[in-house]
């Protein structure tokens, strides 16, 4: 009996360890300051690219985000740009451009983006200020008139072709859209609306 009374406290004593292991793991994950996720084609874009599609790491180092993201299924040697974005599909909103991405002769590419890509990424003015005037012709030139607005997140990815010539070259509508340096891109290629618009990918994320 002393012996079964032993054991039996063992048993209790080693459940609840690995129960509070559990838990702590349990709670280290839902914290995790990495994700990896996929974007998929855009609607414009799903009958000319339909396998196109991108896969993308994010790593928290604390200060910064280390962005990673690899595309695939795309034209072969063309030119992307990639935002961070409000909403993934229009009007997309709050939008913020991050770099470009170009293609090998098999329609992959991959970049690397490091700035503050977590559940705390936002835009904001909190009042309104005369804007640079440098691209001031074309069918979106830059603002004239500054606008105020209060914090708002931009959880959500895009891809855009770099021109319209590009976008009708790989088979594709040759919409203008501003999503690019000199506001003379093509139509969006990729998206995170494989997420719901206000829970996009960058809001797992914690720094």
């Amino acid at each position: 009996m002393h012996w079964m009374r032993r054991h039996v406290r063992l048993l209790t004593v080693s459940l609840g360890v690995l129960l509070l292991g559990s838990l702590t793991l349990g709670a280290a994950v839902a914290a995790s300051p990495f994700t990896e996720f996929k974007m998929i084609v855009s609607g414009g874009a799903a009958t000319c690219l339909p396998n196109a599609s991108a896969d993308v790491r994010i790593r928290s180092t604390g200060p910064v985000e280390v962005m990673n993201v690899d595309v695939s299924g795309l034209p072969p040697k063309t030119d992307f740009d990639f935002f961070v974005i409000q909403v993934p599909t229009a009007p997309f909103g709050v939008s913020w451009y991050q770099g470009d991405i170009e293609t090998n002769g098999s329609g992959k590419g991959h970049q690397t983006f490091i700035g503050r890509f977590n559940m705390e990424t936002f835009a904001v003015s909190p009042d309104t200020a005369a804007p640079p005037q440098v691209h001031t012709d074309g069918m979106f030139p830059d603002a004239t008139e500054g606008v105020s607005f209060r914090p708002i997140h931009t959880y959500h990815l895009g891809l855009w072709f770099n021109s319209p010539a590009d976008a009708v070259k790989a088979g594709c509508p040759g919409g203008q859209t501003p999503f690019n340096g000199d506001h003379t891109a093509g139509i969006q290629v990729l998206n995170t609306n494989n997420f719901p618009a206000d829970h996009g990918p960058l809001r797992q994320i914690t720094p």
